[in-house]
């Protein structure tokens, strides 16, 4: 079964209808093989690898430098305070004006020569670090800061003699946070489910938190992903919670956060509809700071990783979204209209039209896209989808509904710039072969499956909307040292030199280089023994060979990429450093708290990243 996974006879037959395809006439399916069968020497890939390590900093390669941009607590505006490594003294008003916690998904937007936006995600808090009780005694005032901190910080850069640099007075500097008024648009706007006695029309959700990756747009907007919004909500009443609420993980007790305790409408013996209005994707102009940011409920409520858009042959927008849970599924959104590059503001409601898919793969290598659209596939009112909106609200039932595939926790998706083909990174899932709906076999192909892997696929006729797809496995992560000869050592393309675990965040520079960022276990014992802490990896699609290019500071995870246009500057996201009280002061050292940080990398001789 593995086998068949990796094939590349299997995945090149698939594809042989592309040989006419103008992509692929450039560069041949045939040389982009089943990397996990085959890898050899890259001339894409121009550095040295780095090795594991288990050091409080980054590594990065010889030639190439690192810099620290922005971290938490930073003020955005000249006028605020400074974090303070005294705890109690940071507050929930400066950190309005602060840059966020925990940064995440990024996107680089320019404006001209010397000036860019850089927006970010800010996922979440952790009070260990945020709090000297470390969570234990939370009042009113520290829920209001732990709020502050989420949601996304768009910052402007500069080109200074030495590089990009963050503008403390630049024009385009914003905080949006867990309480900024969002409007919701699309085919769920004023729904019953989403309406609440502070908004009983259902059109204004107040925050967004939990954002975890991103995506942006051609006509200049950022797309943020709420992910697992469902910890923040709780309630200490007896609360009758319904089936629906089950699937997305909602329940009597939250993760930790101790909203519910403090902000009503986190109470869901108080607002039971409130948690229907997080799970979406938001579209925020970076380029206008009084703008309101929108919910596209279009694309689906689910547990968002980010968002991927492509502009299809035909001129529609098609966006992969994934979700990012154990057992749950790849979607796909595909805009009724078409892109105009002449009209951006003709662009701007393109997400509030269109048909969500969810991906079923076959064993065989093939795959479709399941319509989840009304009336399709048993999605109708004797199913309990009474309308498209019911369909949208409940996006993860509709897709149990039409039979789609359960996944092993799918993450960042990601499209090659020079051709048709996608792909997912599947982090890990200890669920695989022990639960019923979550059967060992096609792209999820190991039980307990503690490593990840990437599923990639290429739609029929090269095009991003057709119906059918052919899928492979780009790699399977894993421990060659500890596992040999077995699927849990990963894929050939994965050896002592470049092993990791837990692929999550990736991203495509302008060359076709992938890159792939891993949010797994950094203990360097027992099954991942070797693998040292979180990292930064680089892989060539067609030859499939991978490097390690990058190791972070203790506890991190490794998440969120962006290139400038000339592709000499790539920012590189340090989340959670020293998380659970792990020893680390990155990035500023002595005593100091662990902070989660922006970083900027060059190569010393000004030339391109990763060649």
């Amino acid at each position: 079964m593995a086998e068949r996974g990796l094939s590349r006879r299997r995945f090149l037959g698939a594809t042989a209808a592309l040989g006419a395809v103008t992509f692929f006439s450039m560069t041949p399916v045939s040389r982009s093989i089943a990397a996990a069968l085959s890898p050899t020497a890259s001339s894409l890939l121009g550095f040295k690898a780095v090795p594991a390590s288990t050091a409080d900093t980054i590594v990065v390669p010889e030639g190439y430098q690192v810099e620290r941009l922005i971290s938490w607590g930073d003020p955005l505006f000249a006028d605020v305070a400074e974090f303070s490594n005294q705890l109690h003294k940071n507050t929930a008003a400066n950190q309005k004006r602060q840059f966020g916690d925990n940064n995440d998904g990024m996107s680089f937007f320019p404006v001209d020569q010397q000036t860019a936006i850089l927006a970010v995600n800010n996922e979440y808090t952790n009070y260990e670090l945020m709090f000297e009780h470390q969570g234990k005694n939370m009042t009113a005032a520290d829920v209001d800061y732990a709020q502050a901190a989420h949601g996304v910080s768009i910052i402007t850069l500069t080109k200074q003699a030495q590089g990009w640099r963050f503008d403390r007075n630049g024009r385009f500097n914003r905080r949006i946070d867990a309480s900024t008024a969002m409007r919701i648009s699309g085919p769920a706007q004023g729904h019953a489910l989403l309406q609440t006695n502070a908004d009983p029309k259902g059109e204004v959700a107040l925050g967004t938190f939990n954002n975890c990756a991103n995506g942006m747009t051609p006509w200049g907007t950022y797309l943020t992903c709420e992910e697992n919004f469902n910890g923040y909500f709780g309630s200490d009443a007896q609360v009758d919670l319904s089936p629906e609420f089950s699937r997305y993980g909602i329940a009597a007790v939250d993760a930790g956060y101790s909203w519910y305790k403090f902000d009503s409408r986190f109470d869901l013996g108080k607002e039971p509809n409130e948690p229907n209005r997080f799970g979406w994707v938001v579209e925020i102009d970076p380029h206008n700071p009084s703008s309101i940011p929108v919910k596209r409920t279009a694309l689906g409520r689910f547990k968002h990783e980010n968002a991927e858009l492509v502009i299809a042959e035909d001129g529609r927008v098609v966006v992969y979204l994934g979700d990012d849970e154990r057992g749950e599924h790849i979607y796909r959104f595909v805009s009724r209209n078409k892109y105009s590059p002449t009209d951006q503001t003709a662009n701007r409601d393109l997400l509030d039209d269109g048909e969500l898919f969810v991906a079923k793969f076959n064993e065989d290598g093939s795959g479709e896209w399941l319509s989840l659209a009304y009336g399709q596939n048993g999605l109708t009112a004797d199913n309990g989808f009474a309308s498209q909106a019911d369909i949208l609200i409940h996006a993860r039932l509709a897709a149990t509904q039409v039979g789609a595939t359960t996944m092993d926790r799918p993450e960042w998706v990601a499209v090659h710039p020079h051709e048709p083909m996608v792909f997912c990174t599947l982090t890990n899932n200890k669920n695989r072969g022990l639960k019923d709906n979550q059967p060992v076999g096609g792209p999820n192909p190991r039980a307990e499956n503690h490593y990840g892997q990437i599923v990639r696929w290429v739609p029929s006729a090269g095009q991003h909307t057709a119906k059918d797809f052919q899928w492979d496995l780009f790699l399977m992560a894993g421990n060659p040292d500890i596992h040999g000869g077995t699927l849990y050592a990963g894929s050939s393309n994965i050896t002592t030199d470049n092993m990791f675990n837990s692929p999550d965040g990736i991203g495509f520079d302008q060359a076709g280089r992938l890159w792939i960022q891993s949010d797994g276990n950094y203990s360097n014992q027992d099954d991942f023994a070797g693998q040292g802490n979180n990292q930064m990896l680089c892989a060539d699609p067609k030859t499939g060979e991978v490097r390690r290019f990058l190791t972070g500071p203790v506890a991190c995870e490794i998440t969120g990429l962006a290139f400038t246009p000339d592709q000499k500057t790539l920012f590189v996201g340090v989340q959670h450093p020293g998380e659970e009280r792990v020893p680390s002061s990155f990035p500023f050292g002595g005593d100091s708290v662990a902070r989660s940080s922006v970083m900027v990398i060059t190569r010393i001789d000004g030339g391109v990243i990763g060649a």
